[in-house]
Formats: C-alpha cells, structure tokens, sequence
C-alpha cells in the first residue's frame, strides 16, 4: 500500500505540474497581458507603452527589454519595436513559470522613478528586506490587482465560505442521494423505482443556472407568494441561517443527488439478484436484515468512488451557483479575476482547484481498495 500511494503521490505532482503549467501558459498569453497593462495603465497605451509597463512588472523577457532600449536610444524605429513587442517568449515564459513555483529567483528592477520594483517586493515593503525566492513552494502567491492585497489573504476568507457551502452540499446531497439509490434499487421494476430513477434523472439534468433560478423565481418571488427564503446569499457568509442559506446548498445538492443515486441503484440491483442474496432469502432471512446486513455494504463500493469524484464537479456548480446568489466564495472570486484580468488571483484559484481533484481522486484510489477486498495492491 505505500508503494502505491508514493507512485498515486509522483502522478498527482507530475500531474499539477503540467495542469497549472498549461493555466499559466493561457493566462500569460500576450492578449492578456496587454489587456493587464491597460487596465492597470491606461486604455490608450501604445505597444511600446505596453511592453515598458510589463518589462516593469517582470512579464517581458530581456529581448524584450534590449528592444525597448534600443528604440529609446533611436536604434529601431517605432514600427520595428512594435513587430518585437512579443519576442523571447518561450524563454519568458519558463522564466516566469519558475518564478511563480519558486525555485527561480524573483526578478527585480527599477522604474522611471528610481523605485525598486520585483516579484518579491510587496507595495509599501522595504526593498532590503524582500526575499530571494517568493513562489507558490515559499506560501506566496502573488498580489491581487482587483483586491489590492495579497493573493493568499484575498483568496483565503473565499476558500473558507466555499468550503463551508460544500460541507452543506454534501450533508445533504450524500445522504439524501444514498436512500433515494438504496430504495430504488430494493426492488428493480417497481413503481417506486421507476418513480425515483425518473426524479434522478430530472434532477441531473437540470443544470443549476436553470434550477437556481426556478427556486428564487419561485421561493423568493413576491409575484408566486412563496416568499420563503432569500434570493442572495450575501448575508449568510456573516450568519449562514436557514432563510439565506438554503436555497444554494439546495441547488447544487439537486444536480449532483441524482447522478449518485442512479449509481446506488444500479450498484444495488445488482447486488439483489446476486447468489447469496438469495441464499439468505432461502434460508428465511428478513427483507429488511439482508438488506442492512448483505446487501448495502456491497452495493456502496461503486458509489464511494462518484461520492468523491462530486467534489471536482461541484467546483463547476459552485461557479454558477455562487455568481446566481452573490456568495463570495471561489467561485465569485474566479469570475470577478477572470473578468478583470487578475492573473495571479486565476493561477492560485487553478492550485486550488487541481488540489481538490488531485487529493479526493488520491482518496477514492485508496478507499476503494479498502472497500473492495478482491483488489489487490503490490
């Protein structure tokens, strides 16, 4: 068992490394960083504005830098420095990437100003005592250009509300998702099974842009009367209660309730027509005690594993769901980086993201070994 998890530890790292290799590679593309300089300059920059702002900022190459130089000194003309603006950026990006883990040192430099700039220097810290190396393996995760803070302190009160939402969405869809399986998988072909595989089937398809909005339209709505709870779950990051809170947990719970209980119920019918099922029927066992006794037990092997795999998916419907009722969590956070172009808020919450699928994927491997005794790891 150890030497699997030390080669599962060796993939899921190898694994990280591409993923967020690849994120940093998109999000650094030159479109994006010059979208960054304007929005942090001005929208009516020139490309040679453009490329002096991300040589201040540690996002250009020293290609780059040699050209801006040259141009100053009148070397090149403005529309040859324009065709440059991009050179060097397999080198730059490898640089950076380094940088961001922290195994390169971070870059330093000096503005127009004569101020010390780099990736270490924090605004309003002593340049001296900066460190050499401040990347992700060193706990830093950069500066928050919409936040005005660190990454880790902005994204940190995030991670905390979105965790607390998961929490709930779990203690209600698993649950629910289990006894909804477990009841329709009792007794295949009944009303009752066909009753409760179509309700998981409704409910998987409905995605939850179109539930959520079907719940507040319906719960929240002055115009339907039901004014149950609340439309925004703003309030509930200070004083989560079951008025404002509710309605989020419920919609993320439905989407991911209906795909876990089909897998119970298939896992379940199965397990009911297997031969010592009906071995203990023969021999005069309850329905209720071959149920409880021999049959749930087995027929939870196969759900344990779409039970943890929920947890990347719900990172999707947390998106959705937390944008739809201004809940502040990760997914808020990912929508507003994303729209204002914070580059360094998007890598960590794509950390976060391949840590969560990574990890629960590493627990599922492991519990289902320990659930399954017919499978062997050497």
């Amino acid at each position: 068992m150890g030497l699997f998890i030390l080669r599962r530890v060796g993939v899921m790292l190898l694994t990280a490394l591409c993923l967020t290799f690849i994120v940093f590679v998109m999000t650094n593309l030159y479109p994006n960083l010059e979208k960054l300089a304007k929005s942090e300059g001005n929208f009516r920059m020139t490309d040679i504005e453009v490329a002096t702002w991300l040589s201040n900022n540690g996002y250009r190459s020293p290609l780059d830098e040699q050209m801006l130089a040259d141009y100053r000194a009148n070397k090149i003309t403005l529309e040859e420095a324009s065709a440059q603006v991009n050179s060097g950026f397999d080198a730059r990006i490898f640089r950076n990437y380094a940088e961001w883990i922290g195994v390169y040192p971070g870059w330093t430099g000096v503005n127009r100003d004569g101020i010390a700039r780099g990736r270490c220097i924090l605004p309003g810290a002593d340049p001296a005592e900066a460190p050499t190396f401040c990347g992700i393996l060193q706990g830093k995760w950069g500066w928050s250009t919409v936040a005005k803070a660190p990454v880790a302190e902005a994204l940190g009160t995030r991670i905390g509300n979105t965790g607390f939402l998961m929490l709930c969405v779990m203690l209600l869809m698993v649950p629910s998702a289990l006894i909804v399986g477990v009841l329709a998988g009792m007794r295949e072909g009944s009303a009752l099974d066909r009753s409760l595989s179509t309700f998981s089937i409704t409910t998987t398809a409905t995605p939850e842009y179109v539930s959520g909005v079907l719940f507040i339209a319906i719960f929240t709505s002055s115009a339907v009367g039901l004014k149950w709870f609340k439309g925004t779950a703003t309030s509930a990051m200070d004083n989560a209660t079951f008025e404002n809170f509710f309605l989020p947990v419920l919609t993320i719970a439905l989407y991911g309730m209906g795909y876990i209980a089909r897998m119970t119920r298939a896992s379940m019918a199965e397990v009911m027509t297997a031969q010592y099922i009906r071995t203990a029927r023969l021999k005069g066992v309850s329905f209720g005690n071959i149920v409880m006794k021999h049959a749930l037990r087995n027929a939870l092997i196969a759900p344990f594993t779409v039970i943890m795999l929920q947890f990347p998916w719900l990172l999707n419907g947390v998106v959705i769901v937390e944008t739809l009722f201004q809940y502040k969590g990760v997914g808020w956070e990912l929508v507003r980086a994303a729209g204002n172009n914070d580059i360094e808020m998007l890598l960590a919450i794509s950390v976060v993201s391949v840590f969560v699928v990574l990890v629960t994927q590493l627990i599922s491997d492991i519990g289902y070994v320990y659930l399954n005794p017919r499978i062997s790891v050497t």
